[in-house]
């Protein structure tokens, strides 16, 4: 059983999508979307330094775009797809919840809104490396800070200002080795982010929904969702909820997967499988070059 998964913000990386745009077809894809949402892909995807893609706004649309582009181009037919927070909505595409172009548009309202909710207060986040989640997230709480990615293998991301994110790099939980700051530009998934929230819901309301044509785990608590309308009504709640990974990590066990693939930029889910999901395949697309490797996979998968 093969699951297809999206990555979210901060994978993003200066000029991971060049070698995408050479495939047949690529630019042309991403100019059209480019017109249809304001935003130049192609620019902020080939030329733009780090700091331009760290704008939320710039981060999300980039990331779906690139989530789609990689996923049509391995044409494959996963059993399970799912993404990790704005890789949902590049998930609900794949599972033809929504159309490719409604996506994109989706994204972008998402991304405008996260990013002006966050200019409100000065927010972060950052990924606590090793600890015990019992003794971590109860230390985040005193802090003030919010659990808002708990990602499995022990790894759980804090959300807060800058001032509690600062108070935790200080007083770490005990049994974490270090806390890293991510390339993010909020605190996502938590009450910093309600004002998202409504934006979130007018744009969706006029989106054409069809149900998931194949299986479809959400991020809020690791479930199968059976219909387009509540896959819709949990990406435009989990904006400023968090993120159950670990969770779908769980079901992904439950449902028997037996291969994980990840669609550009990937890197940061397959790792987490790594650790999670022993005895399940995994690969990420970074560039074209692993799409033959992705494909061998898919067939002795389908052999399997």
């Amino acid at each position: 059983m093969l699951v297809l998964v999206a990555p979210g913000q901060g994978a993003q990386t200066p000029g991971f999508l060049t070698p995408w745009l050479d495939l047949p077809g690529a630019a042309d894809r991403i100019a059209a979307w480019s017109d249809a949402i304001g935003l130049d892909l192609a620019h902020y995807g080939t030329k733009a330094e780090a700091e331009e893609i760290r704008d939320t706004a710039v981060a999300q649309p980039l990331l779906v775009a690139a989530g789609l582009l990689s996923a049509a181009a391995l044409d494959a037919s996963p059993t399970v797809v799912a993404g990790h927070s704005v890789g949902e909505i590049t998930a609900a595409a794949l599972a033809g919840v929504i159309g490719d172009d409604a996506a994109l548009r989706l994204v972008r309202t998402r991304g405008l809104a996260m990013a002006e909710a966050a200019a409100v207060t000065e927010t972060g986040m950052s990924a606590l490396l090793g600890g015990d989640p019992e003794v971590s997230v109860p230390h985040l709480e005193k802090l003030g800070l919010t659990p808002a990615n708990v990602n499995g293998s022990g790894q759980i991301v804090a959300a807060g200002t800058v001032e509690q994110l600062a108070a935790l790099a200080e007083d770490m939980p005990e049994g974490v080795r270090r806390v890293v700051a991510l390339k993010v530009a909020g605190a996502f998934h938590t009450h910093h982010m309600a004002p998202a929230v409504d934006r979130l819901r007018e744009a969706a309301a006029g989106l054409e929904v069809s149900d998931p044509t194949v299986t479809y785990v959400s991020n809020a608590d690791g479930k199968a969702v059976a219909t387009g309308d509540e896959v819709i009504s949990r990406l435009v709640g989990q904006v400023a909820n968090p993120v159950r990974w670990d969770l779908c990590m769980e079901t992904f066990k439950e449902l028997g997967v037996t291969a994980l693939i990840e669609a550009c930029p990937g890197g940061t889910l397959t790792g987490l499988a790594k650790r999670a999901l022993p005895g399940v395949k995994t690969l990420a697309l970074k560039t074209p070059d692993d799409l033959e490797a992705a494909r061998a996979l898919i067939s002795e998968h389908a052999s399997a």
